[in-house]
């Protein structure tokens, strides 16, 4: 039986939309507007510097040949799907784990368009502490960073507690 859409988590794809935009469009700013590796200074410890991620988190598996673009694409559509058939089956409700779902699913579309479009992702947020600097990341990092928080907050907490906040 086919359930309507808007009483699955499926409801909170527009969730999934906000995340592509503020992703995409920061960006493609970036691209119009930096060179590689250019840093421009906002406030102390925080630089909008643009960098090229040709692999994953903390450019693990960047200097590997190109293999690993493929396969960090192949790993985000498994996500995106499987967390796709996870909000369909969830009640729309259930708004931490459909929160969580969508915050992963925008990060991983925004970085997949950066891999399949320009063959590395765009990197441009770089916190710092003196002479140390985090890894560059961007909108889309965070995103997936939160959604993974939240997917974990949510399983502490027990059945009871879920009925309680729906109810």
């Amino acid at each position: 039986m086919n359930k309507p859409i808007c009483s699955t988590g499926l409801r909170w794809l527009w969730l999934v939309v906000v995340v592509l935009i503020l992703d995409l469009g920061s960006k493609y700013l970036v691209l119009q507007h930096f060179t590689l590796h250019e840093s421009i200074p906002l406030i102390p410890y925080f630089n909008l510097t643009y960098a090229q991620n040709l692999g994953a988190a903390f450019s693990f598996l960047a200097d590997k040949g190109g293999w690993q673009r493929w396969f960090f694409a192949l790993v985000a559509i498994a996500i995106t799907v499987v967390l796709l058939v996870l909000m369909y089956h969830s009640n729309a409700r259930q708004k931490l784990s459909n929160i969580a779902y969508s915050l992963v699913i925008g990060g991983a579309l925004g970085n997949l368009f950066d891999r399949l479009v320009h063959g590395f992702v765009v990197d441009f947020i770089d916190f710092y502490v003196g002479e140390w600097h985090w890894p560059t990341f961007n909108i889309a990092d965070s995103a997936i960073c939160i959604g993974a928080v939240l997917i974990i907050i949510e399983s502490f907490i027990t059945p009871d507690d879920k009925n309680k906040k729906v109810a």
